[in-house]
């Protein structure tokens, strides 16, 4: 490289560092106030800021309200709405219609069983029938003897005994063909079993060509259907909290799965037993279905004491909610403010949040959280 063009290339770097200072320099000559500027310490709920006087405080307020108590718990199924579909012919299982998980109707069909057992009750039944003809008539033939004098009443009475049980006997042998699922009238060997209630198969015991009834497969119970219209919430309440909630109490309903949503449900039942190991009664929670709650999901139930006390209240806006916790912004001396976890409760008219823990009434919190939050954000 000549001198000449060194000479050119030096000064091309001077005049660009120049202007570039200038344009730093005089950035904000449209008169426009600086951001503040956020410097995360090394304590990550701690921030600090170089004008913290554009982060305006509030002073948190008193409320009294009831106090309340929080229990985890999942979903089960109301027991009184989970009904066994049992198959009471012994046999092979030759047709399935449904699933687990399949939701089914009332009188749905289920599964089909060849069964064995519906000859021997048709032989049965057609014995009977057989009998109580004959009987029928000999109790006739009876009646008009006796009318003409030709037998005594008492023979009379021998044949109408005779005809009833004969008539018992055939009533029995119809009832178990009904039980056992058999038209009486179309009989079949394969016997059809339907689903007793609608609602959700929870459980299934049989497969093709596997066995059903009790004498072959150890058990009469082929599917479990419960009706999840109405569902239960199980939780575990501590023993010292027990005197704070009774039946009939209304409880929100958290689900981790929607956060959002908050359902309603009131207590059906508080265990009489302890578990000895944790010291917790099993309370049963009672409410509806709104279509979202599945069995074995995670929940939070909220109940309301029925005591009051005084909490701190703050403006919502003041109160940051991250996932499923809750935030807000003290200060903590200088021009730093820190970040603390607090359980928010109910809101309040005047777009007020009611605090059950994390701060004190009286202390300072940082008014618009979201400002100062989307401050660091930008940094």
């Amino acid at each position: 490289m000549t001198s000449k063009s060194l000479i050119i290339t030096v000064g091309c770097l001077v005049a660009f560092v120049w202007v570039t200072a200038c344009k730093k320099e005089f950035s904000p000559a449209d008169g426009a106030p600086p951001s503040p500027q956020v410097v995360e310490t090394g304590d990550m709920s701690l921030v600090s800021v170089d004008k913290p006087d554009q982060f305006p405080l509030v002073a948190a307020e008193t409320r009294k309200a009831p106090s309340e108590l929080t229990a985890t718990g999942s979903v089960f199924p109301d027991i009184s709405r989970e009904i066994p579909v049992i198959s009471l012919a012994n046999g092979r299982v030759v047709d399935i219609k449904a699933r687990l998980d399949d939701y089914v109707k009332k009188g749905q069909l289920l599964l089909k069983v060849q069964s064995p057992d519906v000859a021997g009750a048709l032989d049965v039944y057609r014995k009977a029938a057989n009998d109580e003809h004959m009987d029928n008539l000999a109790y006739a033939r009876a009646q008009s003897l006796y009318e003409h004098g030709a037998i005594s009443q008492s023979m009379l009475e021998q044949a109408e005994d005779t005809e009833k049980d004969a008539q018992a006997d055939l009533t029995a042998a119809e009832q178990t063909l009904k039980t056992m699922g058999v038209d009486k009238d179309h009989p079949t060997e394969v016997v059809n079993v339907y689903s007793p209630i609608s609602g959700v198969i929870v459980a299934q015991n049989v497969t093709e060509a596997a066995a059903a009834g009790v004498n072959l497969s150890g058990s009469a119970t082929a599917f479990t259907v419960a009706d999840l219209s109405t569902v239960w919430i199980v939780c575990d309440v501590y023993e010292n909290d027990i005197p704070k909630i009774q039946l009939g109490q209304a409880a929100k309903i958290r689900l981790n799965a929607y956060p959002d949503k908050v359902l309603t449900g009131r207590i059906g039942d508080i265990g009489p037993i302890l578990d000895p190991s944790i010291r917790t009664a099993k309370v049963r929670i009672e409410l509806a279905n709104p279509g979202i709650l599945k069995l074995g999901m995670f929940a939070t139930a909220t109940f309301e004491s029925r005591t009051e006390q005084s909490y701190p209240v703050v403006p919502a806006d003041a109160v940051l909610h991250l996932h499923d916790r809750d935030w807000v912004f003290v200060p903590a001396g200088g021009n730093q403010f820190r970040r603390v976890e607090v359980h928010a409760g109910e809101m309040l008219p005047g777009n007020k949040q009611v605090l059950l823990s994390g701060i004190a009434t009286g202390q300072q919190v940082v008014a618009n959280v979201l400002q100062l939050e989307s401050t660091l954000e930008a940094q």
